[in-house]
């Protein structure tokens, strides 16, 4: 059997003629080259590839189709048509007619057959058979390309499922190349950055991000290098567009996207899935909060029922109030007589009682046994908090550290405060005085959330002064 032969292919000889071998032949090395090169081609191709002469017999047979039917290409090539070896015989005329009837229509064909294997097993393929033509331009043959049909279906279903995912998904899917930028953005996805979808491509994650690109961007990092996570991240970011920067939590997934072509895998860059989780994890957030508040008044009312002195009580709920909510924490009573409802005549005069240190942290200390009023200038937050006995809010605003801190100290606070939210004291249908939550520039500001709970600590403070006014007030037996 000639080079050619065992190769996978075959030349036309004639009856006469002798084998053209190697180098030697009377054409030269090109031909010998280039049907080297041929049977090269044929071999390293990943579909399966057998062709037939105009009389159906097999002339061309590469290794994937010996690879999926076991048969050689020494036992293959030669042979005319499948029938009796490839093909059950039943089947074997249906086969071949089908085969090649692609040398005489136009464009290629496709058919599913049963192939049968070289050790007796069945193989269901599916062909695309398509005419060769010769240099007349007349055919001279049917070339057949196959794979094994479940081979084919995944790539089908692979390729349904990227189409699906970057136009249906009702989630993002974002395709982040080597570079950390975005190469391919679904609909979801593009609405979620706030950008179309050829918009983002190419663009740095900075620009599309306010907040949170730092991590994001560490997360891509570390599935490049080391693959996917084990299970979703959660990520608080903050998008940039066109109505402003929104908050958002993304829970994400990724995975390593790698060159199936390559011999070894070469990473292509990150598949990133996110979906917006933002209501569902704010809810949480506030139902823990909830939770956290509402045990610390349950605890703080255990702590003051002990208490024998009922000021000393109004400082446990201060100190349990305190936790987690603010820094610093003032309490003011009102000079004289406490305010009814609506009463405006007197002017209002604030005297300290109780204040958290400013400093280290430690519990709240009674300072009112001198009586001497706050210097609080006309207009300060807890003066106007007392007059229409309601909270007031607060904030430094967006200033410079040095412009805030003199803002806080002119209103007779600790310098480091940007924050505050004051709530009236108010029993029995009296204006008792006004508590004083403060906080940094670590925190945020006041919501209407923090304005409700610390309502509901003001009550139980105004109770407990109340109870201590009472109480001074009584007089003592025999007297």
């Amino acid at each position: 059997m000639s080079a050619s032969r065992r190769s996978g292919t075959t030349d036309e000889l004639g009856p006469d003629e002798p084998e053209r071998d190697g180098p030697h032949s009377p054409d030269g090395p090109e031909e010998s080259g280039g049907s080297d090169l041929l049977a090269a081609l044929l071999d390293g191709m990943d579909a399966a590839l057998c062709a037939f002469d105009a009389d159906g017999v097999v002339t061309h047979w590469n290794r994937e189709a010996e690879r999926i039917l076991g048969w050689t290409a020494a036992e293959a090539v030669g042979r005319p048509g499948f029938a009796g070896w490839a093909v059950r015989s039943a089947d074997a005329e249906d086969v071949q007619a089908r085969l090649m009837s692609a040398m005489h229509a136009p464009g290629r064909q496709v058919h599913e057959f049963a192939l049968v294997t070289k050790d007796g097993g069945r193989v269901l393929v599916r062909t695309q058979s398509a005419a060769v033509r010769g240099p007349d331009g007349k055919p001279a043959g049917v070339y057949c390309a196959f794979s094994e049909v479940h081979a084919q279906i995944d790539l089908e279903r692979s390729i349904a499922l990227s189409e699906a995912l970057f136009e249906d998904a009702s989630w993002g899917v974002v395709l982040v190349d080597a570079d950390l930028r975005p190469a391919v953005v679904n609909a979801h996805a593009a609405r979620a950055l706030g950008i179309g979808r050829t918009s983002a491509l190419g663009r740095p994650l900075g620009e599309l991000l306010a907040q949170g690109v730092e991590e994001l961007e560490s997360a891509l990092t570390h599935v490049l290098a080391e693959g996917a996570p084990p299970a979703p991240a959660e990520m608080w970011v903050t998008v940039r567009s066109a109505e402003g920067e929104k908050r958002r939590c993304w829970r994400s997934g990724f995975v390593r996207l790698a060159s199936p072509l390559a011999e070894e895998p070469v990473p292509l860059g990150v598949g990133w899935l996110f979906q917006d989780v933002t209501e569902g994890k704010q809810g949480e957030q506030e139902a823990a909060l909830l939770r956290f508040r509402a045990n610390q008044l349950h605890r703080a009312a255990r702590a003051a029922a002990e208490c024998e002195d009922p000021a000393e009580a109004a400082t446990v709920h201060l100190d349990f109030a305190l936790a987690g909510f603010a820094d610093h924490a003032l309490l003011d009573r009102l000079a004289g007589a406490a305010r009814a409802e609506g009463d405006d005549a007197v002017p209002v005069r604030l005297v300290r009682l109780a204040a958290t240190p400013a400093g280290a942290p430690g519990p709240s200390l009674l300072t009112g046994a001198a009586g001497l009023p706050v210097r609080y200038e006309e207009g300060h937050p807890a003066l106007s908090c007392v007059q229409r006995a309601g909270t007031v809010r607060a904030d430094a605003g967006s200033v410079p550290a040095e412009r805030a801190q003199e803002w806080a100290l002119a209103r007779q606070w600790p310098g480091d405060t940007v924050h505050a939210l004051c709530s009236v004291l108010r029993s029995r249908g009296r204006t008792l005085g006004v508590v004083t939550f403060l906080r940094g520039a670590a925190r945020s500001r006041f919501e209407r959330a923090d304005a409700v709970y610390a309502e509901d600590v003001a009550v139980r403070i105004a109770a407990a002064l109340d109870l201590a006014e009472a109480v001074r007030e009584k007089p003592k037996p025999g007297e």
